[in-house]
């Protein structure tokens, strides 16, 4: 009990104190917390401020946003355990700074990071496996645990969901679309009465650069499917399906909604919130990500479920997870796994990490019980239900180039069959198959 009260006791304000912290504008920064924390930070490089394999001592490092809520968090494993733990923030690179690091010998004994670097981090040799019991996996939402496999085994431990939903003007849009030709006609008779000037906000940019991302929800609910998904969530990259005729069905919706005016490539993350907030488009699809900005503009709205083609199945939205890491080349791996499978998966952990950063937490207990208090939280959760997680193979940011460029032609008016199978090509080309 007097270890449980030491971590409710470090753990409380986290909030306030991440989020101050959070304030700083240098590019990296360190701190240590030991066990009786003294917490301390000054502008480095985390290979100049770290000091990993020391005795004692484990190196964590974090993004700018997590990284000063972990370090407080991280004061009760210090003082349980008696060893000092010393977070590094780093503000850009953070994945190609932790394999260099790695492949140096320089690295943390943990990282922070998004669920689709596992499968450059593992070509790179850089992370470990997690040691998973079925009972701790089932502490998670589902889509997590998917996320986090990677050739049939555990790469890290999920903390945060993300997923993209329907954001809607309650004002000019009572109604939450069930379909997308529901969506179509209230947006076109908003835009007859010269209410709003586009009928939908959903990014695809003229390079397509991110709508892969945000069309995949289309794209599923069309018929399309881009790898064959094993039952444990994983992907066949071997069942490759992006030119089979379910593929070439949805891309041909793709370029009706093209055609009527649904998706633009004029639309890209730089203006999709703006048109939203400046009430120019009733409905858009995006993540949590704009939610502060759509608070701020005092729009009234709601975040709902994606709609569906009336012919069509349910839609299936990528899911992201954040993702503790243990390093492979660390240190002290032993400290780190017992960090990253004992304390991590507190719920106490978990609710300091949404308190900084609002987003669907990963683990149930504590997913449930925000959800309960935050609607928006609820809602992408709900949004999510049907998702699949975001490939996490090496390839994928490859794939993603070529996908983009062919949904920007299809959107503009090529043939969705051509298109399709140049783009189906392309991407057995990368896979090397």
């Amino acid at each position: 009990m007097h270890l449980r009260r030491t971590r409710l006791a470090a753990l409380t304000g986290i909030a306030a104190i991440a989020l101050a912290a959070c304030s700083g504008g240098s590019s990296t920064s360190g701190s240590t917390t030991s066990a009786a924390p003294d917490a301390s930070a000054a502008a480095s490089t985390p290979a100049e401020n770290a000091t990993p394999g020391d005795a004692g001592t484990l190196t964590i490092w974090a993004d700018d946003l997590y990284g000063p809520a972990i370090k407080t968090a991280s004061a009760a494993f210090a003082e349980e355990n008696g060893v000092t733990v010393n977070v590094e923030t780093v503000s850009k690179d953070l994945q190609a700074q932790f394999v260099t690091a790695s492949q140096a010998g320089t690295g943390p004994d943990l990282v922070m990071g998004a669920h689709d670097w596992i499968g450059n981090l593992v070509q790179n040799g850089a992370i470990e496996p997690i040691p998973m019991t079925d009972a701790t996996k089932a502490l998670f939402q589902k889509p997590a645990v998917q996320a986090v496999t990677f050739n049939s085994q555990i790469y890290g431990v999920p903390y945060a969901l993300e997923n993209i939903a329907l954001y809607r003007n309650t004002t000019l849009a009572p109604t939450a679309p069930a379909t997308w030709e529901e969506l179509q006609a209230t947006a076109t008779q908003l835009q007859t009465e010269g209410k709003v000037s586009e009928l939908l906000a959903l990014p695809i940019g003229n390079d397509g650069g991110p709508a892969p991302y945000h069309v995949q929800p289309i794209f599923t609910s069309g018929g399309g499917v881009l790898f064959v998904q094993n039952p444990d969530g994983s992907y066949d990259t071997k069942q490759m399906e992006m030119g089979s005729q379910g593929s070439i069905d949805a891309m041909t919706k793709i370029g009706q909604m093209g055609a009527a005016g649904l998706l633009k490539t004029s639309i890209g993350a730089d203006n999709v919130a703006t048109l939203f907030t400046d009430q120019k488009a009733a409905f858009m699809v995006s993540g949590p990500w704009n939610l502060p900005a759509v608070v701020k503009s005092g729009v009234t709205y709601e975040v709902s479920d994606l709609p569906k083609f009336a012919d069509g199945t349910e839609a299936q939205p990528f899911i992201g997870a954040q993702t503790l890491y243990v390093a492979a080349k660390g240190k002290n791996k032993a400290l780190a796994q017992e960090f990253a499978t004992n304390f991590f998966i507190q719920p106490e952990v978990a609710k300091a990490l949404y308190d900084v950063q609002p987003r669907p937490p990963a683990l149930q207990s504590v997913y449930d019980e925000v959800a309960a208090a935050n609607k928006d939280v609820k809602a992408f959760g709900e949004a999510g239900v049907n998702g699949q997680p975001l490939p996490s193979i090496p390839q994928m940011a490859a794939i993603f180039d070529p996908w983009g460029k062919a949904l920007v032609s299809i959107i503009g008016g090529a043939d969705p069959t051509t298109t399709t199978q140049q783009l189906a090509t392309a991407i057995n080309g990368i896979l090397g198959q």
